[in-house]
Parts: C-alpha cells; structure tokens; sequence
C-alpha cells in the first residue's frame, strides 16, 4: 500500500504533519525528496482542506445548536 493510498486512514494531525513536511521537501530536498513530495502534495493538500471544512462545518453546527439552545432558554425564562 502506497503512502497516497494510506493517507485516507490517517490522523487530521498526521496528515498536517505530512503535509508540511513534504512541503519542505518539495522546496529543499534532494531531486528523489522533491519527486516523492511532488507526488504526495496534491493528495495531501485535497485531503487537508476537506478535513478543514468538515472541522468548520461541525463546528458551525455546534454554533448553531448553542445559540438555539440559549435563545430557547432565554424565551423560557
């Protein structure tokens, strides 16, 4: 199993991490680095942001119920 195939399975903070570190290398690493990174930023950068906007989501969601909830409390008060 490739590590594109992999990062599917993998941890929002792992695949931060991965993230920045084929960044990096992909601006200082040897040519087999900044190949191996080339091939893995795409992914990981697909990945990151829908995990970001799932995050937002879920916690636009949590907004939402809290104010519901407050305003529900202060119209029964």
């Amino acid at each position: 199993m490739s590590l594109v195939d992999r990062i599917p399975t993998l941890s929002d903070e792992e695949v931060v991490n991965l993230l920045a570190n084929a960044q990096r290398l992909a601006e200082t690493g040897d040519d087999k680095q900044k190949a191996a990174a080339a091939d893995l930023l795409p992914a990981l950068e697909t990945e990151a942001a829908a995990r970001k906007d799932a995050r937002l989501e879920r916690a636009k969601a949590k907004r939402a119920a809290t104010r519901k909830a407050t305003v529900k409390a202060k119209a029964a008060a």
